[in-house]
């Protein structure tokens, strides 16, 4: 066990110390359930002299959950040390967690102690807690901001007092990984006796998980952390990011390992958000809902090929979905085909080129493009199956309760453009107008279908139009985020089909039968 890294969760202690966060004792059983399930060694279940509350859900966590060790925080007065020993005695492996300053800035601002007093605390506190079980953790709070001789003497106080782990803060993010892992060996070569060394770091620097893997890789065995990097200020060392890192860089650290199961990391981050209502941040690392995600073109094609060409760990083995393919304004072709043929649509040469770029144009538009986006693109698409005489290139509507609608249009033309200015009883009636004066195909609508493809603000609007002209009958089908540009897309889909079939009419031979 001597390169086990054990796992000390603060969810329930520092983490709901975040401003806002206030837990009741069925959230934080539930939340200690979790914790169980996910294999943790040790749970800070809370600081049971704060409050009643805090208490009771202390005590409630210490009867109910069964494997890992149940640690309450205390201060070195006895009164503190008396109330855990009475929320913890009832876990099956009950841990007293005491801690006092020993930063100048603390001890002369905080404290109101001199270096002596604070020695002298440490010794009856810890002795206090000894009396009442074996497992004793002793904290120099703002450890990062001490003498290392003076903080390295009150140490040796409290192992030879019976404290069996010594937990080294950085209490205001203050450390820089170099630093605080010379810090963590120095406690190590210094101080006598068994024990394992732990590490407390905030991220007021943004520094909190590599600090703490700094102090891994110095020999601490312990690292206190939390769900989702909860906790005072900028929060804590992100318990996922921990973990994931000491099993992923296996060649970097050594022969330490970690119990946590893994894959219940992505649900246990979920409950932790649902009930503190901190939700967590879309790149967060590890359980983060893009941690996974690719929207880059380049990215997309190389994930397909191999998951290890931009994905170091294993989605499933967090809990998460392997390989996420965001079809987004980034995307490339190949992620956009495969995404097709996922679907069971199976698009080729033209057609898929077409239908790639009426997807670009919309995602331009809609940040998140859905399977039922993509059928209604394809449908608008697939229609023929070649390449439009006329493409739109641009639409600029105006209309309105005080002027009457208009609509200027600019349409490709093979090499060249064309364009038109129209008006009508409402915009997708100058639109419309606009287009058959631009392409010279003037004829009878005869049916116009809107329909949503999706819900929300962005939805697409899915257009139907049957056109006859020329003694032709066609319809089209147009796809747009706006109902005015889905409709002339439609319209304009109607036109070439018309044209491609007097363009046929026009060059058949005409055969005289018997």
């Amino acid at each position: 066990m001597a390169d086990h890294v054990r796992i000390f969760d603060t969810t329930l202690r520092d983490g709901e110390q975040s401003p806002g966060i206030s837990l009741d004792v069925a959230e934080k059983l539930e939340i200690a359930e979790q914790l169980a399930r996910l294999n943790v060694d040790i749970i800070e279940a809370g600081f049971p002299i704060a409050s009643d509350g805090d208490f009771e859900a202390v005590e409630a966590i210490a009867k109910h959950i069964r494997g890992p060790v149940i640690a309450g925080l205390s201060r070195t007065g006895f009164k503190d040390i008396d109330r855990a020993w009475e929320a913890v005695r009832h876990a099956e492996r009950p841990r007293i967690h005491v801690f006092i300053a020993t930063s100048p800035i603390h001890m002369a601002k905080k404290l109101r102690m001199t270096e002596d007093q604070v020695k002298a605390e440490v010794a009856a506190g810890v002795a206090r807690a000894k009396s009442y079980c074996d497992d004793i953790e002793y904290s120099p709070e703002d450890g990062s901001r001490s003498d290392p001789e003076f903080m390295r003497d009150v140490l040796q106080i409290a192992i030879d007092n019976g404290a069996t782990t010594l937990n080294i803060p950085d209490t205001v993010g203050f450390g820089v990984p170099e630093e605080f892992g010379k810090l963590i060996a120095y406690v190590v070569e210094n101080v006598k006796g068994d024990y394992v060394v732990s590490t407390h770091c905030h991220n007021d620097l943004g520094l909190a998980v590599a600090n703490s893997l700094s102090g891994v890789a110095a020999g601490a065995r312990q690292i206190e952390c939390a769900i989702n990097g909860l906790g005072e200020r900028a929060g804590n060392a992100a318990l996922e990011e921990i973990v994931m890192a000491v099993k992923t860089r296996g060649d970097y650290f050594g022969e330490v390992e970690v119990g946590v199961r893994t894959e219940e990391l992505a649900r246990t981050s979920r409950l932790v958000a649902r009930l503190t209502g901190y939700a967590v941040q879309y790149n967060k690392a590890v359980v983060g809902r893009n941690a996974f995600a690719h929207e880059a073109g380049i990215h997309q094609h190389g994930v397909l090929e191999d998951r290890e060409t931009y994905e170091i760990i294993d989605a499933a083995s967090v809990g998460q979905e392997a390989a996420q393919i965001v079809l987004g304004k980034h995307s490339g072709r190949h992620a956009f085909s495969d995404t097709l043929n996922k679907m069971g649509l199976h698009v080729q040469g033209d057609a898929l080129n077409q239908a790639f770029v009426r997807f670009k144009e919309l995602a331009d538009r809609k940040v998140a493009i859905t399977e039922s986006d993509l059928e209604a693109i394809v449908a608008e698409e697939l229609g023929t199956g070649v390449v439009h005489r006329f493409s739109l290139v641009s639409l600029d509507v105006h209309g309105g309760t005080v002027h009457q609608p208009t609509a200027h249009v600019v349409l490709t033309d093979g090499d060249g453009k064309v364009e038109a200015e129209a008006d009508g009883n409402g915009m997708v009636d100058a639109a419309i107008a606009a287009i058959a004066q631009a392409t010279g195909i003037s004829g009878t609508l005869l049916d116009f279908k809107v329909s949503s493809v999706t819900g929300g603000g962005d939805a697409l609007g899915d257009v139907v139009a049957l056109l006859e002209a020329d003694g032709h009958k066609a319809s089209g089908r147009g796809v747009a985020t706006d109902i005015v540009e889905a409709s002339a897309r439609a319209y304009l889909s109607a036109v070439n089909k018309i044209v491609r079939l007097q363009a046929r009419n026009e060059t058949r031979e005409r055969v005289v039968g018997p």
